[in-house]
């Protein structure tokens, strides 16, 4: 009964620390996709989207909201993990900051429509609601912030996106799709 039990024990620190190597997994894929950036006025082409959506889909609403926070936390704390040569909390202040905090946000909604249905157009449905809510975050932040005027702010801080991220949506939707039975 006791050895039972040892093991049983055993085996949940393992899942623990399994999930969180995967947190930090997908923290550090955040970042990476930052450097991948086409620099571009007033806000970047960047690959962070795509990493937030893939979260958010194999870890789950509060461990994909996790890995974001992680990734916010980090920069705020001054570590170069944003798109861009600013780091640190100014960053999440600034004309792009409401992208960023979106990403736990996304993350927490897109995780949580994902387990409703297992098909394919339903993961890119909840995928796309994720990026709705990054986009609509960013745009006011960018609007509020820089431009001042919500026409100009919906086209060089949606529509002008519009097209790339619809690329990295259906790219995220296929990779999980492609990969969700091996991951459990």
């Amino acid at each position: 009964m006791k050895q039972t039990k040892a093991l049983s024990l055993d085996f949940n620190k393992t899942i623990v620390l399994t999930r969180l190597l995967w947190v930090v997994a997908f923290t550090g894929l955040t970042f990476l996709g930052a450097k991948i950036e086409i620099p571009t006025e007033p806000v970047p082409y960047t690959l962070q989207t795509m990493f937030v959506l893939l979260s958010a889909a194999f870890l789950g609403p509060y461990l994909g909201a996790l890995s974001q926070f992680i990734y916010l936390a980090l920069g705020s704390a001054g570590l170069p993990v944003f798109a861009g040569p600013i780091a640190g909390f100014s960053k999440l202040l600034g004309p792009t900051g409401g992208y960023l905090l979106a990403f736990p946000i996304s993350a927490f909604v897109v995780g949580y429509l994902v387990k409703f249905k297992n098909s394919y157009w339903w993961i890119a449905f909840s995928m796309f609601c994720g990026l709705i809510l990054i986009f609509a975050f960013g745009t006011i932040q960018l609007n509020l912030v820089l431009i001042h005027n919500w026409g100009e702010a919906i086209k060089s801080g949606f529509l002008i996106f519009s097209f790339w991220d619809l690329l990295k949506l259906f790219a995220s939707a296929s990779i999980y799709a492609s990969l969700k039975r091996f991951y459990k």
